[in-house]
């Protein structure tokens, strides 16, 4: 089995053990040599939506080339929605926190200043792939694999996965900046005059926002007043 690396994040809301992050990410080279083209995932994920049977959420790849026991092969959670975009593979979980080890991952992910852990990591069988001819290529480019576990990593081999968004925290104003450029569309000069502009007074005012949806709405308001 092969192994390719991420990270993730967190996102505001209760602190139901839920993320969402990137798996993998197109494009990127990773520590192996191997760059994962978009599409690869495509015949994996219709067979686990279709047959209920889904990659399993592991830590650390179950022990990986360590050789686990079988308690580092038992799941810390589940995965609640995968997918393909531009960026990579999507990924939605949720850890399960009434056991240990999940309870303890869920608050490595959330420490500040910065999380403790934030990788992920999906190993996989290759099934179709490229080998590059030249010095400048790929090891591997990889067309189609079935995508046996993402696992929790300290370590991703692929810098662009990466966990994104963990339910429990505000943003701080890096991520809400990245934010309003990557998916509200604005540039980056734009995006800096609306956190100099409010961000940090919503951020103080936090214990008014309940949920998620509530910030949400909140920005949703703020953004369309801003483009009128």
């Amino acid at each position: 089995m092969n192994h390719l690396s991420c990270n993730f994040k967190f996102a505001g809301g209760s602190d139901d053990g839920t993320f969402s992050g990137y798996g993998a990410a197109f494009g990127n080279v990773d520590s192996y040599g191997d760059v994962i083209a978009k599409g690869a995932f495509k015949d994996t994920l219709k067979e686990a939506k279709k047959s209920g049977t889904w990659p399993a959420m592991l830590l650390q790849h179950g022990g990986g080339m360590f050789g686990g026991s079988a308690d580092d092969m038992m799941p810390v959670g589940i995965w609640t929605d995968m997918s393909e975009d531009d960026v990579g593979l999507k990924v939605e979980g949720k850890l399960a926190l009434g056991t240990r080890r999940g309870a303890e991952t869920y608050a490595l992910m959330k420490m500040e200043p910065r999380p403790a852990i934030n990788g992920l990591s999906i190993g996989y069988r290759a099934k179709k792939f490229t080998l590059g001819t030249k010095n400048n290529e790929p090891r591997r480019t990889l067309e189609a694999v079935d995508l046996l576990e993402c696992s929790i990593v300290t370590f991703p081999a692929n810098g662009k996965a990466l966990i994104d968004s963990v339910k429990g925290d505000i943003p701080t104003e890096r991520e809400f900046e990245a934010w309003l450029m990557r998916d509200a569309g604005f540039t980056a000069q734009q995006a800096k005059a609306i956190i100099a502009g409010g961000y940090k007074t919503l951020r103080n005012a936090r214990d008014a926002v309940k949920s998620e949806d509530d910030l949400l709405e909140v920005i949703n308001r703020a953004t369309q007043r801003l483009r009128a």
